[in-house]
This record gives C-alpha cells, structure tokens and sequence, in this order.
C-alpha cells in the first residue's frame, strides 16, 4: 500500500503540538500521557440515556481497531443515522468525548476509532494518510456488518466528523483527492512552520515525491461531513475536491496557532464544489476544539489542556455540538 509519508513526512502531526516556532519536541505529550496514564484510559463516564459499548474491531493482517460507540438507551423502531468520528494525531477514540455523547443524547448512532498507529500510545504510522482514511472505512463497515446493535442504523444516513488530521482524513474519506507536491512549495516559503519544521527534522528518512501519488481510498458512503480546523487543507484544490458533493460543515479556530490562516481551512472552503457552512470561532486556538480537559489530564497534558487567554472552551463547547446536531439534522 501507497505510504504517504514518503512525502507528508511528519506533518500530520498538528494535534499534538504547541505554537509554530517555540514547540517542544513533538513527542512530548505522548510521553507526559504516557507516565500518567490513568489520566487518559479510564473508561469515558456516561449519562443515563445514552449506552456505551467498548469494540475490538479485526483489520484483516492489520491490527485490531480500537472504537467506542455510543447511542441512545431508550430502544426505537425507526433505525438511526450513523456518525463516524476522525480524532487528531495523538488521539484516541475518546477525543472528542463530549461531541459524541451529545450527538448519541439527540438520537444518533456515534462510532470513535483509535487510529491504528496514530494514537497517544504509538506513533508508528503517524503519518500514513492514506490508511487513516482506510480504517474509517473498516469501522464503518463493522458498525454495519458485525455490530449487535447494526439492525437499529440507517445505512443511508451516515455522516463523519473529524478534527486537524481527522478533518483531512474526513474530506480524503469522502471523495477529496489531495496535490501532496504541494507540500515541497509550501514548507520552501513556510520553513518556520510547525508541520515544515517535522518534516525538515525527518527528512533524512524522506524520499523524493513520487510522479503519481494514487488515490486516497473513498467512501460514498458518507453524506454528510463536519470538518474542524482540517490539517494539510493547502493540498486540496478544486479539482481535488470535486468529489466532495455532499453537504459540509467547515469549521475554523480564529486563533489557531497549529494550523494558521489563510493555509488550512480557507483552501478548503474556498475549493468545495458546493458551498460549506463555514464557521470561524474568533478568539479560539486549535485545541478548543477538543472538550475541556479533567484536572488530571490538564495537569498531564498542559499543551492540548491549557486555555487560550479569553476563549471559554466549555461555552463554545454547548455552541459547537448544538450546531453539529443540527447540521447532522438537516443533512441526514
């Protein structure tokens, strides 16, 4: 299989980092995760009316998946739609814990992965692009296929949300073909960026960019997609996003020091065949997008933890999933 770290190098790695030019090594909150790790592997607690199940998912010669899924206690006839959900490099599948409980609250089916090699645990294959949005597609096909609750999801309503890596693994996923030579311009008039810098430290283990780069593996699956504060979005132009047609939810951080403007989200605003809900939350950082941390992970991960000076998190939290409930909604 097509490795794209042969030309991303390590430039995915935009959910694990502080600012551009200032940022510790890139490892460092794996590792303070790492010596804590009661702070980040207790089993997410759950409201009353929403039930959690724990999977182990097969991936063929690959190793299992790790997922969580949540949904409705209360039993339906009527089947439910399906949201599948793309953390961050570094992740897991509990990133994006109140999102999801939220969404399963409003009556939908939510399925997490950890990203097999892209996780908080193992960085493997960090920057193997092209199976992030592979393993997607497995975990969907088990939410279909194997899972016990399977008979209750609408297979016609299937919507995915992801966040930096996960937003560019969402739009590959659902029909984006990015220009990776892009990169090489990028990083020679960007070099004091945080995603150049990676792969400037890496580059001895970089190869030259292939003529061809093929395809990243799609899913017509899905209908309809949240894209928050996606990574590599300067790769995408409009004949790459051509096959995005579905409805998208597009979201930016006005104050993101990860993924600055104009490289990231306005690339792929402006290159959607069909106009996104665009939406820029001034004041906010990159990780406000992830929900507000426990104090036991705050004081382990200080970098994805620490409050962006006037931002309320939690505030602009009950906004962001009010408006991905609606959005999911309207569209599936």
């Amino acid at each position: 299989m097509f490795n794209a770290s042969l030309i991303v190098a390590a430039s995915v790695l935009l959910a694990t980092a502080a600012t551009a030019a200032t940022s510790p090594a890139p490892h460092s909150l794996l590792a303070a995760l790492d010596a804590a790790p009661t702070a980040v592997q207790a089993e997410p607690s759950i409201p009353g009316d929403v039930a959690f199940s724990r999977l182990t998912i097969p991936d063929g010669d690959q190793p299992a998946i790790e997922a969580g899924v949540w949904y409705p206690a209360e039993p339906t006839a009527a089947p439910r739609p399906l949201i599948v959900i793309s953390h961050g490099n570094g992740g897991d599948f509990r990133s994006h814990l109140g999102t999801v409980q939220a969404l399963a609250e409003a009556g939908f089916v939510v399925a997490a992965l950890t990203h097999t090699g892209d996780n908080w645990r193992d960085q493997s294959r960090a920057t193997d692009i092209v199976d992030r949005a592979r393993q997607l597609s497995v975990l969907t096909d088990h939410m279909l296929g194997q899972w016990e609750g399977r008979a209750g999801i609408d297979a016609e309503r299937i919507g995915a949300f992801g966040f930096s890596a996960g937003g560019f693994t969402v739009l590959a996923a659902g029909g984006g073909d990015p220009d990776l030579t892009r990169l090489a311009d990028h990083c020679r008039t960007n070099p004091g960026f945080y995603d150049c810098q990676l792969m400037s430290r890496h580059s001895a283990a970089t190869r030259p960019v292939p003529q061809h780069v093929p395809r990243l593996p799609h899913d017509s699956r899905f209908k309809a997609l949240v894209v928050a504060a996606p990574a590599l979005g300067f790769t995408f132009t409009r004949e790459g996003l051509a096959g995005v047609t579905q409805p998208v939810q597009l979201w930016q951080a006005g104050s993101d020091q990860i993924l600055p403007s104009p490289f990231y989200a306005e690339p792929v605003r402006d290159a959607l065949p069909r106009q996104p809900e665009y939406i820029r939350v001034e004041g906010a950082g990159h990780f406000d997008f992830m929900p507000p941390c426990s104090p036991e992970l705050a004081a382990n991960a200080p970098m994805i933890c620490a409050p962006t000076p006037g931002f309320d998190r939690a505030a602009f939290h009950a906004v962001l999933n009010r408006e991905v409930i609606r959005f999911f909604n309207d569209h599936l």
